[in-house]
């Protein structure tokens, strides 16, 4: 079979590249070891797909270059996407923070993405691995379970490491080292963290309990959203976003009350309520549960007028400065991304091509670029595929 595009990988990054080079009449085939296309698509935002985030820059992003995301980013935007969906009549609302999910179902997204493929005649195979690929002289040949496949681009977006229960695989890495890029450590990104020892004895009874707002620290990066303990430790918006700067032996803070000045208001009930308990009072401000935690392991918890102002404000203090040595991450089991890939000193920024072998694209999850939590990672697929999309062939 001869093909100008063979993209390898039916998920966001693919099917965007497949769609974008097919509306420029290119013969474009995507290939899918998976047996459907757009698995983590449709698994992503509980089922509703957080496909954008309206306020997507270059800044959401962890990159070795942290400029080369920019010129992808440019030149497709939230808003392209955005006019995709309404053009499909695909109905939507804004979570928070510019996050975008469907109202009904990300199947709904999955489908708009196979129905533009058809339309630009791209030819989608699910169920078909590649098992050889090799550079020839004007282009590529490609062994899949459906044959041999000659291709003039050859186009990987096989994703990273995360949630190999879908079928993520290494296999865009391996590809890479094929021919000759260096591909950066990987990890896994926006996932729990993990608590050994005493510090999971001390929480893992709260599993469950959630804190609406939090903020996690770590150096000068901060982000404000809510926590949730698990049996193994901490999860949650603020803690998946803070994992992906996370390294083991990291002094991790948590404001557990950033809304509220702790100290003041503590010393406010104090002149209310001089009779009762400080558990008693924590727990208006935080779960109760936690509050009662807090204080049988760092405060002696008595009525309220027995405390000193100084002792109260440095109780404010520590809640708003509360120490966590994380042990680990849950690893690739659940981590929503993979940090690290394909080198972008060694790719087009403009592009996607490789500067090592012509007529070879990286695109998505792969590739060293990835998004925070909220809808950026989907961002980067998009326009990381469409860069591709518009040269390839």
């Amino acid at each position: 079979m001869n093909v100008d595009v063979l993209v390898i990988g039916a998920g966001a990054a693919g099917l965007m590249c497949a769609i974008t080079a097919g509306l420029r009449g290119k013969r474009v085939l995507v290939v899918d070891h998976a047996n459907k296309p757009g698995k983590k698509i449709l698994m992503s935002g509980g089922g509703r797909c957080n496909f954008t985030n309206m306020g997507t820059t270059p800044a959401n992003f962890l990159c070795a270059n942290p400029h080369f995301a920019k010129s992808a980013l440019a030149r497709y935007t939230p808003w392209d996407f955005i006019a995709l969906v309404e053009k499909h009549r695909i109905k939507y609302h804004e979570k928070e923070l510019g996050q975008l999910f469907c109202d009904e179902s990300s199947k709904l997204i999955v489908r708009m993405l196979l129905d533009e493929c058809a339309a630009a005649g791209v030819e989608v195979r699910t169920s078909c691995a590649v098992t050889q690929v090799r550079k020839v002289d004007d282009g590529f040949r490609v062994l899949t379970a459906a044959g041999e496949v000659h291709a003039t681009s050859l186009v990987v977006a096989t994703g990273g490491l995360s949630i190999p229960s879908m079928g993520a695989t290494g296999f865009g890495y391996e590809l890479a080292k094929q021919f000759g890029h260096t591909v950066l450590p990987t990890r896994a990104g926006l996932v729990p963290l993990t608590l050994s020892g005493k510090h999971q004895e001390r929480y893992q009874d709260l599993a469950g309990l959630a804190l609406p707002v939090s903020e996690a620290k770590l150096g000068k990066r901060s982000f404000r959203a809510g926590l949730l303990f698990t049996h193994r430790g901490l999860s949650g918006p603020s803690i998946l976003q803070i994992s992906s700067y996370w390294q083991p032996g990291d002094d991790l803070r948590i404001d557990l009350s950033p809304d509220v000045d702790v100290g003041s208001w503590l010393i406010a009930q104090r002149a209310e309520r001089p009779a009762a308990e400080l558990k008693t009072v924590l727990g208006e401000l935080l779960p109760k549960r936690l509050a009662q935690r807090l204080c049988e392991l760092w405060f002696e918890s008595k009525p309220m007028r027995q405390y000193r102002e100084a002792e109260l404000v440095d109780i404010g203090k520590q809640l708003h400065d509360w120490p966590i040595t994380a042990s680990g991450t849950e690893g690739y089991r659940t981590a929503e991304v993979t940090l690290g890939g394909v080198d972008t000193n060694e790719l087009s920024s403009t592009t996607m091509e490789s500067r090592r072998v012509p007529g070879l694209y990286f695109i998505g999850e792969v590739v060293d670029v990835t998004g925070w939590l909220g809808g950026y990672n989907f961002q980067w697929a998009w326009a990381s595929g469409h860069a591709a999309g518009e040269v390839v062939g």
